[in-house]
């Protein structure tokens, strides 16, 4: 008789278990749901904050079809790609940090670009070769000779020239003074080198009246003297 008291108190006691487990693990599962939710609301609200942020962002910048804006500059401006460049504020930037894509080719040149190893002064933006042209021409008529020797470089020739001066001084020595391909001015067709690249040519008459009136023509010395620390290349006169 006691017997089957006991086996009767004990399936009570293992039901009443059962019973305390079943409702843990039922209360455990809802919590886990609830905080499943929550996560995924949270994760969604950070999306759309995200998105809201980006948005913001680039309110004070009207983003050319297919433009993609990448971040805000330290200077508050706004970097974006388009056709395989960055801009900074819709001006392109291409400098040791900033690549062109292999692809990329003047927009509008001055000479129809017909393959993908060209190297020569009329394959520059028709809006910067014209710039020249009326440079060129006022400088005549000081009597002073201007001319371009380098002026589009595709991305195929960068990739020989780079690598003939690697191989000739080093990739330390060469970093100075020569591009890696896709990082060179040149093949912006925004640039080019006037009169050679003699050092000494801004001490020459011509040089100077160049430094003095080249900002009325839209150009600038993109490597001056003392700031190789900035703009990671060699003083270049040209």
């Amino acid at each position: 008789m006691r017997k089957k008291r006991k086996v009767k108190i004990l399936r009570i006691f293992i039901v009443l278990i059962l019973l305390v487990f079943i409702t843990l693990l039922f209360l455990f599962l809802k919590n886990n749901d609830s905080s499943n939710k929550n996560s995924k609301v949270v994760k969604d609200s950070n999306k759309k904050d995200i998105k809201q942020e980006k948005k913001e962002n680039v309110s004070n910048y009207n983003l050319r079809e297919n433009e993609e804006f990448i971040s805000k500059t330290k200077t508050n401006l706004n970097l974006t790609k388009y056709n395989g460049a960055y801009y900074v504020d819709g001006v392109m930037i291409v400098n040791k940090s900033y690549p062109l894509d292999s692809t990329y080719k003047p927009v509008n040149p001055y000479k129809p670009i017909t393959s993908d190893y060209i190297y020569g002064e009329d394959y520059l933006e028709k809006e910067v070769m014209e710039a020249f042209i009326k440079m060129k021409t006022e400088a005549q008529k000081l009597g002073y000779s201007l001319k371009i020797t380098s002026g589009y470089r595709s991305y195929n020739v960068q990739v020989d020239l780079y690598n003939n001066y690697l191989n000739r001084d080093g990739k330390e020595a060469a970093d100075t003074y020569s591009a890696r391909a896709g990082y060179s001015e040149h093949q912006s067709g925004l640039c080019m080198d006037i009169n050679g690249t003699n050092e000494n040519f801004l001490n020459t008459e011509t040089g100077k009246w160049v430094n003095e009136n080249a900002y009325k023509y839209g150009f600038i010395l993109r490597f001056p003297e003392n700031k190789e620390d900035i703009t990671g290349y060699n003083y270049e006169a040209w």
